[in-house]
């Protein structure tokens, strides 16, 4: 059995949420951490022995990834360390057809590495208020607003049809969908010209188990509720595409 790799910033955080998220969906076997602190190791080398790969949250990604002439918006807050290591694993998790699960962050570098980009501030790009995707925490998450699913989307054989409550906590987003990915997951209270904002997307390929969320299911999978309910059916099929 291979181990999931989860990629991350806070090694605390990564095992008391996204370590535990796992094993309750079922996943007994190993987690490993990787981190920018970590010793450098090329890519390939760093997903040896990988059943899957787990993008976790956290700071945002810097525009020169998407557009070199674009400038940082006042708001962001860049984590480059992170984009550095991220951008080449998940490029290199796909040439290798291991599985990969973004959140949050995670979902926003995995549209970025496979040539997407990204909204860098919600509230000034969608005249939205400023806490209308900033809710809850880890150790409280919420699950404030809806998202709807896209019907006959992959997403939607986990978790059905929407509109389903999510709890997101960012100010980031897709814009532009990677050509290997599609739009799955939509809040249509948050529009602009070019529609509204995407929650998740998932690799057009359906031989690929590519799959990014905007909110943070890790936070909900010991609620007993729709939730919930959502949140552990997307990890249990995050571990099957993984393996036994």
């Amino acid at each position: 059995m291979g181990a999931i790799l989860i990629s991350c910033r806070n090694r605390d955080r990564a095992l008391a949420d996204y370590a535990e998220a796992l094993k309750a969906a079922g996943w007994a076997g190993e987690t490993r951490l990787l981190g920018p602190e970590d010793p450098p190791r090329p890519s390939p080398a760093a997903l040896d022995r990988c059943a899957g790969l787990l993008l976790t949250g956290g700071l945002d990604i810097h525009p020169r990834h998407w557009d070199p002439a674009e400038p940082l918006h006042p708001a962001a807050e860049v984590d480059e360390a992170r984009d550095g290591l991220e951008i080449p694993l998940v490029r290199a998790a796909w040439d290798q057809g291991i599985p990969i699960f973004g959140i949050c962050r995670g979902e926003q570098v995995l549209n970025v590495a496979l040539g997407g980009s990204l909204v860098q501030d919600i509230p000034s790009h969608f005249s939205c208020p400023g806490d209308r995707h900033q809710h809850g925490t880890s150790g409280n998450p919420g699950a404030l607003h809806p998202v709807e699913v896209g019907p006959g989307s992959r997403l939607s054989a986990f978790v059905g049809p929407g509109p389903l409550p999510v709890n997101t906590r960012h100010h980031q987003a897709v814009r532009r969908v990677a050509p290997s990915l599609r739009a799955c997951a939509w809040d249509p209270g948050t529009v602009a010209a070019e529609g509204p904002l995407v929650e998740a997307v998932e690799a057009v390929d359906p031989k690929r188990w590519v799959l990014g969320v905007q909110w943070h299911p890790e936070n909900l999978v010991r609620r007993e509720d729709a939730a919930g309910a959502a949140a552990r059916a997307l990890f249990r099929a995050f571990l099957q595409a993984a393996g036994p």
